[in-house]
C-alpha cells in the first residue's frame, strides 16, 4: 500500500494513526522545505524515526539524562574515529560505559524526540512506501503512535505560540543581561543552559545545536525569555557565498537526495543532488545518484550521460560500468552495452555477480544462449552462502532451455522457487518448462501458485489458459484469459484468437468478432484469421 497526500490536507497524527489501525508496515517519509523525516513502522508500531541533517541528539540526550558525562561521551566519539562501521551506542557499550538495556531506553526517547518535532510539520508532503525497513540500525523499538499522540498534540499547541515570538531557526537574538540580573527571576534549567550562548551572533539552529538539546526545549526556553522582554530580536543570519563548497553544505544537499531517492521522491532527489553538482561540479557521487534517479525515471539517455562522464575517471569503479551497461541496454545499444561491461570486469569487476549476470544477459539477447549459460552459470558461486537473486535463476533458466536442456531449466526454477517463494515470475516459467515436458498436472500447480503470488501477472493467467485450452476444458480456459487481458489487454494476439474461438464455440458471435478483431489489430498479417473472420460475418 502507498499513501501519498499533502500535510496541509491530512496532519501527520492522523496519517500515524491510519497506519497503526491497518497494522502497516513499511516507511513514512515526511518533506518540507529541506527537511526530510522518516518514521518506520512493522505492524503498526513505531521502530525507528529519523530527521535527515538534524544532529544525531543520542549522545546529547545520554549527557543530559546524567547517564554518562561529557568525558565519557568525548571518549566515545573519539573512539568512533577510529572505528567507522561503528555506531556511537554500540561503541559506548562495547566500553562497559553504559548497560545495552539503557541504551535502548534512551534510544527510544530520541526516536520519540524525532516523532514529535515532526508533529510540528504543518506543510510539506507525506509518502508512506510499504516493506521497507531502515538500514544498519542496532536497535529498533516498538512504540504504539497512540501513546505519541497526546504529548505530540500538547507540543504542537505550545509550538504554534512558540512560532509566534521564534517564527525560525535563522532567528538572533540578543539577549539583555543587565535587565536579567536585576530582576532576580529563577531561570528553568533549559534556560539557564541557553542563555550563556545567546551573543547576538548565534541563531536559534546554533543554539540547538551547541546546546544539545531538541528544538522543543530550545523554543520553549527562548520564548519565555522573549516574553519576559530578555530577549531582543536584532536579525537573521545571512550566509555568504560559499566558497570552496564547504563539505558540511555539500553533505547536507547529498543526504537529502539520497533520502528522496529511497522515498520515491524522485524530482526532490535530483534537485539536491544538482545543488551538489552546483556546488562541486566533479562530485562523482552525486552524479552517479543522478544516474540511478534518471534510470528510475526512465530518462535512460540522461543516465547514460551521467555515467558517461563518471567513467572518464581512471578511478571510475566498476559499479559505474555496470550501471552504464544496464542504461545502454535499455537504449538497445547491445554493442556497446558489452564494451561496458567488459571494462567494469576489467576494473576488478569480474568478481560481482551481478556484472556477470548483466553480461550473460546480453549474450542471450545477442543469441548465444551457450555463452549466456556458461557466463551466468560462472557467477553462481559468487553469490557465495546466499542463494542467487529471482534475476539470475530466470535468465539461468531461459538459458538452459534455449540451449536445448529442459530438465536443467526445471531444475533451476524448481530450485529457484524453493529460494523465493513469493517470485510469481518464476513460477510461471516454471509452469512453461514443465508443460513443455508434458507434465500438465505440475504445470498447472506451479502456474496456480504463481497467481496466489502475484493475481495480477498476465502472462500466468494466460498460461493457465492455454493448458486448459489443450485439456479442452474451454470455461476454465475463457476464465483465465479474461483475466489475461483484463490485466494487459496487448498481452498478445494469440490470446484473443483463442478467445474468440472460446466465443465461437459458445455460439457468441458478437464476441467471437470483437476478439478476432482485437487478435487482428495486434497481428495485422494473419490471413487465415482473417478469412475466418469474413466467413463469420457473413453467417451475422
Amino acid at each position: 500500500m502507498a499513501i501519498r497526500g499533502s500535510l496541509k490536507e491530512a496532519s501527520l497524527p492522523d496519517v500515524l494513526q491510519l497506519l497503526a489501525m491497518g497494522k502497516k508496515s513499511g516507511c513514512l517519509s515526511v518533506t518540507h522545505r529541506n527537511n526530510f523525516g522518516s518514521i518506520y513502522f512493522d505492524k503498526g508500531k513505531i521502530s525507528y524515526a529519523a530527521i535527515v541533517n538534524r544532529r544525531d541528539r543520542l549522545g546529547d540526550i545520554l549527557v543530559k539524562s546524567g547517564v554518562i558525562s561529557q568525558e565519557q561521551l568525548d571518549e566515545g566519539i573519539a573512539a568512533q574515529a577510529h572505528e567507522r562501521d561503528k555506531r556511537l551506542g554500540e561503541i559506548l557499550v562495547d566500553r562497559q560505559i553504559i548497560s545495552r538495556e539503557e541504551l535502548h531506553r534512551q534510544i527510544r526517547l530520541q526516536i520519540e524526540e524525532a516523532v514529535y518535532f515532526l508533529f510540528t510539520w504543518t506543510q510539506g508532503t507525506f509518502n508512506f512506501e510499504a516493506e521497507i525497513r531502515p538500514e544498519e540500525q542496532d536497535f529498533l523499538v516498538s512504540i504504539n503512535p497512540e501513546s505519541l499522540l497526546l504529548e505530540g498534540a500538547r507540543r504542537v499547541d505550545e509550538w504554534s505560540l512558540i512560532e509566534k515570538k521564534i517564527p525560525g531557526f535563522d532567528i538572533v537574538f540578543e539577549l539583555d543581561r543587565r535587565r536579567l540580573a536585576d530582576s532576580g527571576v529563577a531561570l528553568t534549567a533549559e534556560q539557564e543552559t541557553v542563555v550563556p550562548l545567546i551573543d547576538g551572533r548565534r541563531d536559534v539552529a546554533t543554539l540547538v545545536d551547541e546546546t544539545g538539546m531538541v528544538e522543543f526545549e530550545v523554543g520553549k526556553a527562548l520564548y519565555g525569555l522573549v516574553t519576559a522582554g530578555f530577549l531582543h530580536r536584532v536579525g537573521k543570519t545571512t550566509k555568504a557565498p560559499e566558497v570552496g563548497a564547504p563539505d558540511a553544505r555539500v553533505e547536507e544537499h547529498r543526504n537529502l537526495g539520497v533520502a528522496f531517492y529511497k522515498a520515491g521522491m524522485l524530482d526532490e532527489s535530483v534537485r539536491e543532488f544538482r545543488r551538489v553538482l552546483d556546488l562541486r561540479p566533479s562530485d562523482a557521487s552525486a552524479r552517479f545518484y543522478m544516474g540511478l534517479v534518471h534510470v528510475r525515471q526512465g530518462k535512460h539517455a540522461e543516465a547514460v550521460g551521467d555515467y558517461q562522464e563518471i567513467a572518464a575517471s581512471r578511478m571510475a569503479k566498476p559499479a559505474v560500468f555496470h550501471n552504464l551497461a544496464l542504461a545502454l541496454e535499455q537504449l538497445g545499444q547491445f554493442d556497446d552495452a558489452r564494451r561496458a561491461l567488459d571494462e567494469a570486469v576489467n576494473r576488478g569487476g569480474g568478481s560481482d555477480p551481478r556484472i556477470l549476470l548483466a553480461l550473460g544477459v546480453l549474450h542471450l539477447r545477442a543469441g548465444d544462449a551457450a555463452e549466456a549459460d556458461a557466463v551466468l552459470m560462472t557467477a553462481r558461486p559468487l553469490y557465495g552462502q546466499r542463494a542467487p537473486s529471482p534475476v539470475w535463476f530466470h535468465y539461468a533458466a531461459i538459458a538452459a532451455a534455449l540451449g536445448g536442456h529442459l530438465d536443467k531449466s526445471i531444475s533451476l526454477l524448481t530450485e529457484g522457487t524453493q529460494a523465493h517463494p513469493h517470485a510469481a515470475t518464476l513460477y510461471n516459467n516454471l509452469a512453461v518448462a514443465l508443460e513443455a515436458k508434458g507434465r500438465h498436472d505440475e504445470a498447472k500447480a506451479a502456474a496456480d501458485k504463481g497467481t496466489h503470488e502475484d493475481a495480477g501477472l498476465p502472462q500466468l493467467h494466460k498460461n493457465l489458459g492455454d493448458l486448459a485450452y489443450r485439456g479442452g476444458q474451454l470455461d476454465d480456459a475463457l476464465e483465465a484469459y479474461q483475466r489475461a487481458v483484463k490485466f494487459n489487454e496487448h498481452l498478445g494476439a494469440d490470446v484473443w484468437r483463442k478467445l474468440g474461438n472460446i466465443r465461437l464455440k459458445r455460439s457468441e458471435r458478437d464476441e467471437a468478432i470483437r476478439c478476432w478483431e482485437a487478435a487482428l489489430a495486434i497481428d495485422p498479417g494473419d490471413a487465415r484469421l482473417q478469412a475466418n473472420l469474413e466467413t463469420v460475418r457473413a453467417q451475422t
